[in-house]
């Protein structure tokens, strides 16, 4: 049986790329393709930007309160179609259902916050700031944006963009990762059932030529992108030197903390799901471990029982705790890590490379993996492994695991285990990263908070979703007035 094909979807109708090239698309979990993707061309790219350039009159002109009844409308069809899209995620992405239901989820809050645009989008003003002379600064759209989205959060990360773009009254182009662009496929299923004026939400898949595509078209006024940090830097660098506005979100290296205070048993299951919820593959996943003074033993005994009880499966089947990685390509670099690790001389205490899933033996399995003795300078405590791997890093002290925290590069996120407000009050002070997490693991900030980190995990100056993403999708116009 032939494999389904993804269309774009372009000018409020489903289009099948201008492309002859194509990859495939994998369950992971089964190792098994299960449709094919075409990668698209720059002509791709441009007719969805001429629809969106040609819709953003008339949206722009329509009142932010009737935009929001879209969204209000998108929120309902998203809420009737909730398990079907978490369950598409999970098959081409891997991840566990529960995890995938979370997502989407968060891709519902995003929706469900962008309809607060008449608040957030208000101006300004202030009469008399000289003798009969008013100022004022009005919100205004720019006209087309675009999303460069990556394949661990299919379903949330494009929503954590496009929802405020669109409510500002901006038109918008997504690139999903060509790796999973099921899910979003079947998100725009339901988008078009809601019935967006023509032109102002496209989709168009492909690789790195629609990415370059979408990075020198002259009428698309800023991009979105979370990935890799050497990607988020390149694109950071491409929309400098052709005037777009951007923000990309890079990698991490983010660190857990745990002070000898900490209760270590209600701790344990927030640790787990940190360092191993989505396989590793977030940039929100815990990637070392340091326990600080005399609880390293006992945090080490109980981490890796945990750990070793970790079901690993299907991702679909509700009793699994871990699910695939997403590809073979990327088991294999992560396999590479785990080596470069033993060379480096860090002691492996738990051995996820030959780990064996009756049910599904070609899937993409890594199990939970635990190094012990990992030195600052080793490979795998500086470099994102994006993977079920983690290094633990014993510290003397506080400073010594703010030290650890600070050399990174990396800034996204960190967490702290204590029972000491004090000990936590200094741990936020003196951090770098720009997500805290204390003794609740690494967690993502709710949608009317700000996500996204600094140093090399951010390139750009306005963080995803929250209040201040508004600032990003609009300008600020400001009209001095004097009657005469």
């Amino acid at each position: 049986m032939a494999l389904p094909v993804m269309k774009n979807y372009i000018n409020g109708e489903w289009v099948e790329s201008t492309s002859t090239t194509f990859g495939d698309v994998w369950n992971p979990a089964r190792g098994e393709k299960i449709a094919r993707v075409a990668y698209g061309t720059k002509a791709d790219v441009d007719l969805a930007v001429k629809a969106a350039r040609a819709a953003f009159t008339e949206w722009r002109a329509t009142p932010p309160l009737s935009r929001a009844r879209y969204l209000f409308r998108l929120k309902d069809a998203f809420e009737d179609n909730f398990e079907e899209i978490a369950r598409v995620l999970t098959t081409e992405q891997g991840k566990v259902i529960d995890e995938a239901r979370g997502e989407v989820r968060r891709m519902i809050e995003n929706v469900e916050h962008a309809t607060g645009v008449t608040t957030l989008m208000c101006g300004y003003a202030l009469e008399d700031i000289a003798k009969d002379i008013d100022c004022a600064g009005h919100r205004q759209p720019l006209g087309v944006f675009a999303a460069i989205a990556p394949y661990n959060f299919p379903a949330m990360v494009p929503w954590w963009f496009l929802p405020y773009a669109i409510v500002s009254g901006n038109t918008y182009v997504l690139k999903p990762s060509e790796q999973v662009p099921m899910t979003q496929t079947k998100i725009f299923e339901v988008l078009d059932q809601v019935g967006f004026p023509e032109g102002v939400v496209n989709m168009v898949h492909g690789s790195k030529d629609v990415v370059n595509g979408i990075l020198d078209h002259p009428d698309i006024a800023g991009v979105s992108f979370v990935g890799s940090s050497p990607t988020a830097k390149y694109i950071y660098e491409r929309c400098g030197a052709t005037g777009k506005r951007v923000q990309a979100l890079g990698g991490a290296k983010n660190i857990v903390a745990v002070m000898p205070d900490a209760k270590l048993g209600p701790a344990m299951p927030s640790l787990i799901t940190s360092f191993y919820g989505c396989s590793g593959q977030r940039c929100l996943s815990g990637s070392i471990l340091a326990p600080v003074g005399d609880v390293a033993d006992e945090l080490l005994a109980k981490f890796m029982a945990a750990a070793k009880a970790v079901k690993l499966g299907e991702g679909l089947d509700e009793k699994t705790g871990m699910g695939p990685v997403v590809s073979a390509a990327h088991k294999q670099r992560v396999l590479g890590y785990i080596e470069k690790g033993i060379a480096e001389g860090a002691k492996l205490v738990l051995d996820g490379r030959d780990c064996k899933v009756k049910e599904y033996p070609n899937g993409f399995f890594v199990g939970p993996t635990i190094f012990d003795n990992v030195t600052p300078t080793m490979t795998i405590a500086r470099e994102e492994i994006f993977g079920p791997v983690v290094s633990i890093v014993r510290c003397k002290n506080l400073n010594e695991a703010v030290e650890l925290i600070n050399t990174r590069g990396f800034a996204n996120a960190a967490c702290l285990y204590t029972s000491n407000g004090g000990t936590a009050r200094e741990f936020k002070y003196k951090v770098k990263p720009s997500m805290i997490g204390i003794n609740i693991g690494i967690a993502a900030p709710m949608s009317f908070f700000p996500f996204g980190g600094a140093g090399q995990s951010m390139f750009g100056d306005v963080k995803g979703h929250g209040q201040e993403i508004f600032q990003f999708f609009t300008d600020t116009k400001v009209v001095i007035e004097r009657w005469l």
